[in-house]
């Protein structure tokens, strides 16, 4: 049997702790055999989420805590190259949660098939997986951005929140992204069509914020927390809708996110929904098809950040968690 390499949790951050690369561990077995009903899937790359730092922590939360000496969990796709399982044959190419690690197996129930259709494999790892669909919800389902009105996108230039912006042009709102350093602020106006993008590691990040959204923001969708938060919840107009995705700024110790004083919520009638997209199983389907046909017409575009190799997969997502990706975090496994 081939040789499985796998990145495991091989201790835990603790509390509000940063993470290190000390907390994995690289550890190399036999491929595995699969058993009745089982087949075994040769990973092809392997998604890097924000997600992931909070179940490094043993506390309780939406998911269950990362296991100590397993393997990182974590969004894949891949070949099958052996199969006990009728619904799969060798050579499918599969979605589904392999984990941090060259193969996994795998019951068959958390695995989809993969249609390419001229497609690269991993954009079911990115606008067409997990990342694609949270931004569908939110905009669709939480925010429903009108023509005309203004909405705001934190990590503006990452895996989610480029879907998010786009997805809100096309419903012929006003956008304006939030995003780290003048580089990628150019990204999100010249390749993905803000109309905006502020750079929150400026100064006169909020004065900044206002120029942009002189009319106030209708709707927000949050992926960072922090100071980005604060600074475009009061901007935040009457009955304006927010989608909180994610609370990135404080998952390394940092400290999240104030609006002590809820004043602002009842006074402008607000709307403030967290939301996980695993809870909206049902849509996916609805929700990849309308991703799909926009990307046949050419009206939808991400960009990739590629480590290569399992080894590279710690470093890759700490840099993550600061912010030195581009675009959908992945890394190539072969």
């Amino acid at each position: 049997m081939p040789t499985n390499k796998k990145i495991v949790l091989a201790s835990r951050p603790g509390g509000d702790a940063r993470a290190t690369l000390e907390n994995f561990s690289l550890v190399e077995l036999p491929a595995p055999e699969p058993g009745p009903g089982q087949v075994l899937v040769r990973h092809d790359y392997l998604s890097l989420d924000p997600y992931m730092r909070g179940r490094m922590n043993d506390s309780k939360s939406y998911a269950a805590a990362q296991s100590l000496g397993e393997a990182m969990v974590g969004g894949t796709v891949g070949e099958v190259v052996a199969s006990n399982n009728p619904k799969f044959a060798v050579g499918d190419k599969v979605a589904g949660m392999g984990g941090w690690q060259l193969y996994a197996l795998d019951d068959g129930a958390q695995l989809r098939k993969i249609e390419p259709n001229g497609l690269p494999v991993q954009a079911w790892l990115g606008v067409l997986g997990m990342p694609g669909v949270t931004a569908w919800v939110g905009v669709n389902r939480i925010i429903a951005p009108k023509a005309g009105e203004t909405l705001a996108v934190s990590a503006a230039t990452g895996a989610v929140g480029s879907i998010v912006g786009q997805l809100a042009k096309a419903a012929g709102a006003r956008t304006v992204g939030i995003a780290g350093g003048p580089e990628k602020c150019a990204y999100a106006v010249e390749a993905l069509g803000f109309d905006a993008c502020v750079d929150h590691r400026a100064e006169n990040f909020a004065d900044l914020l206002k120029a942009a959204a002189p009319d106030g923001i209708d709707g927000l969708f949050e992926n960072v927390g922090g100071k980005c938060f604060d600074a475009a919840a009061r901007r935040l107009n009457d009955f304006g809708r927010v989608a909180l995705c994610g609370l990135v700024a404080s998952y390394q110790g940092a400290e999240s996110s104030s609006l002590r004083d809820l004043r602002v919520v009842l006074v402008r009638r607000l709307k403030i929904q967290g939301f996980i997209v695993f809870d909206h199983l049902d849509l996916w389907p609805k929700a990849v098809a309308e991703l799909g046909a926009l990307i046949a017409q050419g009206k939808l575009h991400w960009r990739e950040s590629i480590a290569e190799g399992i080894e590279a997969a710690p470093a890759a997502f700490l840099g993550l968690l600061e912010g030195r990706n581009f675009g959908k975090q992945l890394v190539k496994l072969r």
